[in-house]
């Protein structure tokens, strides 16, 4: 059965700190939802109530564009391997640009300054829900991929940069992702 809670307590932040894959869930008004897969070291418990994550490189920018429209964000866990349980987090988030030097440095060091880093969402939680996951299949965990890792490093931070420019300034939907502009 589903229980809520008003904050993360230490259960939580231990069954986060071993998951490998999350989900981010956001959608605008109008237009497409997005749920999109993470992976990788790029999640972090700031507190009770928050939590950050980094955004690496990808073909699309869904969760930019509309975090800036409707900061809303539901991100989900689930176990793969152990006792069922999904645990979903819900909050208001904002989204962190390299050009937010001082906040983008301090979380880039959080994780060891990751090649393509393209921002970071801070999360504000305001609701935490577990519930049952029987349904979810056993899956048995392998590694990471290293490709997305690769494909920045030999891009550099210029090819990275004029790799946003072309391909991550609009969503699916035609809305801004700000990943070149200004606030």
């Amino acid at each position: 059965m589903a229980e809520q809670f008003e904050a993360l307590n230490q259960d939580h932040i231990s069954f986060i700190e071993t998951q490998h894959i999350y989900f981010i869930g956001t959608a605008v008004t109008e237009g497409r939802v997005n749920v999109s897969p993470k992976g990788m070291d790029t999640l972090r418990v700031l507190g009770n109530n928050k939590i950050v994550w980094l955004n690496l490189t990808g073909s699309g920018n869904e969760s930019a564009a509309h975090v800036l429209e409707n900061e809303r964000m539901t991100i989900m866990f689930c176990s793969f391997d152990r006792q069922p349980l999904i645990l979903r987090l819900y909050g208001k988030a904002a989204v962190i640009y390299p050009r937010h030097a001082d906040q983008f440095n301090e979380y880039d060091q959080l994780f060891g300054e990751q090649p393509g880093t393209r921002q970071f969402f801070e999360v504000n939680i305001d609701l935490v829900q577990t519930s049952c996951g029987y349904s979810i299949p056993h899956y048995d965990y392998s590694g990471e991929r290293q490709t997305l890792t690769k494909w920045a490093r030999n891009k550099g931070k210029e090819g990275v940069a004029s790799y946003w420019a072309e391909h991550n300034q609009v969503s699916l939907d035609g809305k801004p992702t700000n990943i070149t502009g200004h606030d």
